[in-house]
């Protein structure tokens, strides 16, 4: 619809008629259209705007934005970054639950999942429906949990104030604003012909829907924040948590960031906001939030993933004698050099990965060890560097190396271990460490089958096992989970051809068949809500 305006205006500013402004016209006013089956009462949440969206609507506009988000490269899957920023957002969702900031209906309708984005910008952003999305950089550059989890619990509060629905209305509103200027402007030129006259309308409308929306983001801004912090305090992070985060992104405002910092100007930083978060600690004496060895290995895990340029890594790499600045001050101080330290070492070693120099690696991570070793024992830093030593046999080659890696952490039942040997049995040359792996993640998806990445390993495992149905059936499932139900149907359809052979598992050959029906009734009833009227022949999903 956009770009038929532009179109339109562009003819009419070259050569106005009435014809043109009457097809503007009717074009502005059709795009009301849809908006008006939407509007369904919500929640009271003490502000009218929020009856302009429901709960379902909105959910399925983020159902539909995550479509578009999954298959994008940038879209990261790392076990173990994620689990760690997981492990920060539960407890808020469950905080704000108990706080009744999310009601009942809400919870049962909202997604309530964080992804990752690979990226070095600082940012992190709420979508519809309860999808948040943290960029890499945001992580990298943060000293502790607590305040990265004053930025989640942010976000979190624009979830759970609705702000993004009220937002939505806002922007509707003052596009219908802008919209009615730029008709009004371009009648003004087929009357008098005129372009600078129908310039100035146009502009004025623009300048007036820019404040107001500028405005309501401000209050929506100072709102999360004020929510965000009870609900950071409550969970049992540092109160001094959104203080300390609040001071990074001042001191790199200032900064000549080229682009880098989006965070900054989406959520403006002014003295008001910091000052009442300096106020709403109380009398507590202020202390940066001290950091933990998980938390400065994740972040110097999200530095070099941040960035899959050869020459970043290689400046990266350098890291290995250790980091040459310290900026660890007040309480924990000497822990906290100890930190970078153990941080830079570990950055070092994932980046020599990354550039298959392998001595190089090894020599870091063993340096990583020992100075984890002079800090005392912190069993969740030494699973981190467990893994690490994992990843790097993997990379060469050594599965068996990398199984004994690993050994310790039998007893865990998490998804990266699951993950990571998964990944080593690609590697494997024992077909039964490779059926054993296969097994154990087709019992995984059976309990969590929207894990893309656990499909696609197991596709990778069943193909390895010369198993093609069930590879391919595997292939259908991580791009079903993904949301590209073209991609999947096309893979389950392949399947069913191929199932057809005399040898054809006869039992996968039905699941197959059944899946492909169940996915092709989902994208009909996807196409029938973007097309109300009818898809036309040969529609696709976006």
């Amino acid at each position: 619809m956009e770009s038929v305006l532009l179109k339109l205006s562009v003819s009419l500013m070259r050569r106005p008629s009435r014809r043109a402004v009457s097809l503007l016209t009717a074009a502005v006013l059709s795009m009301g259209g849809p908006l008006g089956h939407a509007q369904v009462s919500l929640p009271a949440l003490g502000d009218s705007v929020s009856q302009d969206l429901d709960l379902g609507t909105e959910r399925r506009i983020g159902d539909q934005v995550m479509r578009q988000i999954r298959p994008d490269p940038d879209f990261l899957e790392d076990p173990l970054l994620l689990e760690y920023v997981q492990s920060l957002w539960a407890p808020l969702v469950n905080t704000a639950k108990q706080l009744g900031n999310i009601g009942d209906e809400t919870n049962e309708r909202f997604a309530w999942e964080i992804f990752l984005v690979r990226d070095r910008s600082i940012n992190a952003f709420a979508l519809p429906g309860g999808f948040v999305g943290v960029h890499l950089g945001l992580i990298a550059m943060t000293g502790s949990s607590d305040e990265l989890a004053s930025v989640l619990s942010h976000e979190l509060s624009h979830v759970t104030q609705r702000h993004i629905a009220r937002r939505l209305a806002g922007d509707s509103r003052n596009s219908m604003l802008a919209l009615a200027g730029l008709v009004a402007g371009l009648i003004v030129a087929s009357r008098t012909g005129s372009a600078d006259v129908a310039n100035a309308a146009i502009v004025g409308s623009q300048a007036a829907a820019a404040a107001a929306s500028l405005s309501f983001s401000r209050d929506m801004e100072r709102e999360a924040d004020r929510v965000g912090f009870t609900v950071m305090n409550q969970a049992g992070y540092s109160p001094a948590g959104m203080y300390s985060m609040f001071a990074r992104m001042e001191q790199a405002n200032h900064l000549m960031d080229a682009g880098s910092y989006p965070y900054l100007r989406s959520h403006p930083l002014t003295t008001e906001r910091i000052g009442d978060a300096r106020l709403r600690m109380g009398t507590i004496d202020y202390e940066p939030p001290v950091g933990h060895a998980e938390h400065a290995l994740m972040a110097a895990r999200a530095k070099v993933l941040m960035d899959p340029r050869a020459e970043a890594w290689v400046q990266l790499q350098n890291l290995d004698a250790g980091a040459r600045e310290h900026s660890s001050k007040g309480k924990g101080a000497g822990k906290g050099e100890g930190y970078e330290q153990l941080a830079a070492r570990y950055a070092s070693a994932l980046a020599s990965i990354k550039m298959r120099d392998y001595p190089r690696a090894e020599n870091a991570l063993r340096s990583a060890e020992l100075t984890l070793q002079l800090l005392g024992n912190d069993a969740r830093a030494e699973r981190l560097l467990r893994y690490l030593r994992a990843e790097l046999n993997q990379a060469r080659g050594r599965a068996d190396d990398g199984y004994a890696a690993l050994k310790p952490l039998a007893g865990e039942r998490s998804r990266p271990l699951l993950i990571q040997k998964a990944q080593l049995a690609k590697v494997d040359t024992n077909p039964a460490s490779v059926r054993e792996a296969a097994e154990a993640l087709q019992t995984y998806v059976s309990l969590h089958p929207m894990d893309p990445l656990a499909w696609a390993e197991l596709g990778a495992l069943w193909n390895k096992l010369d198993q093609p149905l069930r590879a391919i059936r595997a292939q259908g499932e991580e791009r079903a989970a993904m949301g590209d139900l073209n991609g999947a149907i096309d893979r389950f359809r392949s399947g069913l051809r191929m199932s057809r052979g005399r040898e054809a598992d006869q039992v996968e050959a039905a699941v197959i068949d059944s899946r492909l029906r169940s996915l092709v009734y989902e994208r009909r009833q996807l196409l029938a809500e973007l097309y109300p009227r009818g898809a036309p022949p040969g529609a696709e999903l976006p």
